[in-house]
């Protein structure tokens, strides 16, 4: 396997290298075939994984015991290490999305509001002003039938009568510029 690495070239630099080279070509794809096991199947993690662990073994090759069972061992153990390394930066960082396309946004324009306040407000002018008062002090200043017949300083039950007349004024007038159903 690795028996042909023990000759001596001309500089350091390129004995690493080529160790290196060897190293890939020798156990880069058993290397990738154990990491995917470990990624989850994931292909593109499993070959960062074994890119960074051949990139470690380069930057450390003066160290290294270079008999295959030696090499092998320390290949996986990086690479289990850069594995679990990356689990824990997955689990602290918050989950990706890819942001919606700008044209896709919803964009609330208060248009379609203020299209129906006009429209209620003119419905509400045609009113009589009996029937306009007493839907204004309940539902647009929302105070009670008591509270309205006071301030308006009329009996109670009128109170009633009249709104239940404006209402009903008031759904004939939207339905007829059809705005109510």
């Amino acid at each position: 396997m690795l028996s042909h690495l023990d000759g001596r070239f001309e500089s350091a630099d390129a004995e690493a290298e080529h160790r290196i080279a060897v190293l890939y070509q020798e156990f880069g794809g058993p290397l990738l075939r154990h990491i995917r096991k470990s990624t989850g199947n994931d292909l593109q993690w499993a070959e960062d994984v074994v890119q960074e662990t051949i990139v470690r073994a380069w930057r450390n090759s003066a160290r290294l015991q270079w008999e295959p069972s030696l090499i092998w061992a320390w290949l996986l153990t990086v690479a289990r290490r850069i594995v679990i390394d990356g689990r824990r930066r997955k689990s602290v960082r918050p989950h990706e999305v890819e942001p919606p396309e700008v044209d896709m946004l919803a964009v609330p324009d208060g248009s379609e509001r203020a299209l129906s306040a006009i429209v209620v407000a003119e419905a509400l002018r045609s009113l009589s002003e009996e029937h306009r008062e007493v839907i204004e002090q309940t539902y647009l200043r929302d105070r009670t039938i008591n509270e309205a017949a006071e301030i308006l300083g009329i009996p109670p039950g009128t109170v009633k009568s009249r709104l239940y007349y404006g209402i009903r004024a008031l759904r004939e007038q939207l339905r007829d510029k059809g705005v109510a159903g």
